[in-house]
């Protein structure tokens, strides 16, 4: 497994924590299903960043961001 992946998947289970408290409230899925999608937010966020020629920082910055509106999304669609 490349380094990248695993620190994507590091950084997904940090970006998850983070999203969840910048997000309280009651989540169908749990901390399990935040992380996931933390993780999930992570590898779009990495991509948007690399994509864009832009640095770590904007990385961190587009990871939470993109774990937010997975997680936003995702109460979205449980609720209805």
């Amino acid at each position: 497994m490349p380094v990248e992946i695993v620190v994507t998947l590091v950084v997904g289970l940090i970006v998850g924590a983070v999203a969840k408290l910048l997000m309280p409230g009651a989540d169908p899925g749990g901390w399990i299903v935040t992380i996931v999608l933390g993780i999930a937010g992570s590898f779009v966020g990495n991509f948007i960043a690399g994509a864009l020629g832009m640095a770590s920082p904007v990385g961190w910055i587009g990871s939470i961001l993109g774990a937010m509106l997975l997680l936003f999304l995702y109460r979205l669609v449980k609720r209805a």
